[in-house]
């Protein structure tokens, strides 16, 4: 039996597990596992509240991108609305001008009418004064002719005023 080398292996192992226990290794080793498995615990425990945090900073940043989203939607559409309110006012403004200038330009066209017609009735006034006055030269004595005519072309002048 002592000449054995399994019992010698067996006393060996327990020697082993005595010196051990009395150096109170399994206690050191227990203490290392435990705050081993603690740490990780902490670990694990953080990297969940990471994790959370991570997913209501996510949630938070899809709400703002969403606002600013509608908010963009809402500009658009405001600003659509201004170019065709102002596109409106243009049109207006523009049928304006056109609608003064044309006005002002029959006016101008009324006035070049009067004023060639009145042209003309003084051209032929003129015409009818000198005819008259040849004809009435023709007949009528020196001295008594002018005198008619002086009258006449005053008769004359005093309708056209």
């Amino acid at each position: 039996m002592f000449a054995d080398p399994t019992f010698w292996a067996l006393v060996a192992l327990i020697l082993f597990f005595v010196l051990l226990a009395y150096l109170k290794v399994f206690g050191q080793v227990g203490a290392g596992l435990d705050k081993r498995g603690e740490a990780v615990r902490s670990e694990l425990d953080q990297a969940k509240k990471l994790r959370e945090e991570a997913e209501a900073l996510l949630a938070e940043y899809k709400r703002k991108a969403a606002a600013a989203e509608a908010e963009a939607g809402q500009i658009v559409g405001q600003a659509k609305r201004e170019a065709e309110a102002l596109a409106s006012d243009a049109k207006a403004r523009l049928e304006e001008y056109v609608a003064s200038r044309t006005k002002l330009a029959e006016q101008k066209i009324a006035q070049a009418e009067s004023q060639a017609l009145q042209e003309v009735k003084a051209l032929s006034a003129d015409v009818a004064v000198a005819a008259a006055e040849k004809l009435l030269a023709a007949k009528v004595k020196a001295g008594e002719g002018e005198a008619l005519i002086a009258k006449a072309i005053g008769d004359v002048r005093a309708k056209l005023n």
